[in-house]
Order: structure tokens, then sequence, then C-alpha cells
């Protein structure tokens, strides 16, 4: 379940994403049209994760971001924003592919064991204002692999509507479109040593 107040924020989300994709060589550029967000649950309850998937000229891009109430020690290069919550006081935005929480996140979520959160409403006051599902739906495709790998994420998404491959993946789905948003990158093969061959002269 994701908390959602219907709070101040400073400065806002449109404008520290805007900023931040202003700042990305993939980030294009104009004015940002949000499509739609989605969101995971830290089972601790400390650190929010969002999903942005936004229109910007002619690209879809996707962002991923985790909200903090204290640094995050050593992601000072993937700090987002400092913002003012009306409710929640000082926040820090983070890109969530350089938070250890934000992956583990997307690990348990490409596992299986967790999936994305309902928004519930609040006012400023706590009092419930009721609840709605994500503009953004989340699926899980692809073969669970031997070797778990390492999660990347898919900042431009070119491929709509197309949900091929093999690979473990979060695609998500929105009106009449669809691309995957992360995916796993499978884990290394080891390298063996090859046996030297050691030949004798007769």
């Amino acid at each position: 379940m994701a908390t959602v107040y219907t709070a101040e924020l400073n400065p806002s989300k449109k404008e520290f994403v805007t900023a931040w994709l202003d700042k990305q060589f993939w980030g294009g550029s104009g004015e940002v049209e949000l499509i739609g967000t989605y969101r995971f649950d830290d089972s601790s309850g400390e650190v929010g994760f969002e999903g942005f998937v936004m229109k910007r000229e002619d690209k879809i891009l996707h962002l991923p971001v985790t909200y903090r109430g204290a640094p995050l020690d050593g992601a000072e290069d993937y700090l987002i924003a400092e913002t003012q919550h009306s409710v929640l006081g000082d926040r820090w935005v983070y890109d969530a592919m350089a938070d250890p929480v934000g992956i583990h996140m997307l690990n348990q979520a490409l596992a299986g064991e967790i999936q994305q959160a309902e928004y519930h409403f609040y006012n400023e006051d706590g009092q419930y204002l009721g609840s709605e599902d994500s503009a953004i739906s989340i699926y899980i495709r692809g073969e669970l692999p031997d070797d778990w790998g390492t999660v990347s994420v898919h900042h431009v998404l070119n491929h709509l509507d197309e949900d091929g491959g093999e690979l473990r993946r979060l695609v998500g789905r929105w009106e009449d479109a669809s691309a995957t948003l992360f995916e796993l990158t499978p884990a290394p093969e080891p390298q063996t040593a090859p046996i030297p061959v050691v030949s004798k002269d007769k």
C-alpha cells in the first residue's frame, strides 16, 4: 500500500523531474507530459519508490526515484532534489538505481515477491480520502534465471507494445501501450583458465 498525501511539495515533482532530465543525455528537451506513475513498497516503511513514465517531444521516458527522510551516504551524485513536504517535512529524492533499498525492491518485484502498490490517499490532516489503481500497470515477463544477475533500467522506452524476449523483466502498461521498464542482465559466465598443453620433444 502506497500512502499518498494531497500535500504541497517544494520543489514540485514536475519541477525536480524536469530539472533532472535536463541533465541527462537521454532526457530530451521541452515540456514534460506525465503519462503515469507506479510505486513499490519498502517492507521497512522507510524508503518510498515511485516510477514516472513521461512524454517529452517524441520520446517516452522513464525515471524511477526513491524518497528518503535523510541523506543517503555516498550517493551525492545521484541526488535529484531536496524537497519540503508539507506533511512529511524534509525529503531527499534519489535516482532509484543508485539506492540499495530501491534495487532491493526491484529484485523483489522481479522475483514475484512483491507487487506494485495500490495508491491510498490522505489529506494533510490524515483523513483517508480513498484508493485508486496506478495509471501504469506492472507485469512480470520472462523466465527466472539460474544466476540472478543485475537489474538494469530502460530510461528511453523505444519499443512500445513489444514484450518479447526471454530475459526476466518488469513491463509497464498504460492505455494502449506497453514497454519493458527493468530487466535482469544475466550474470557473466565464470571464466575458466585453459589447461596448458605441454608438449615433450622426443
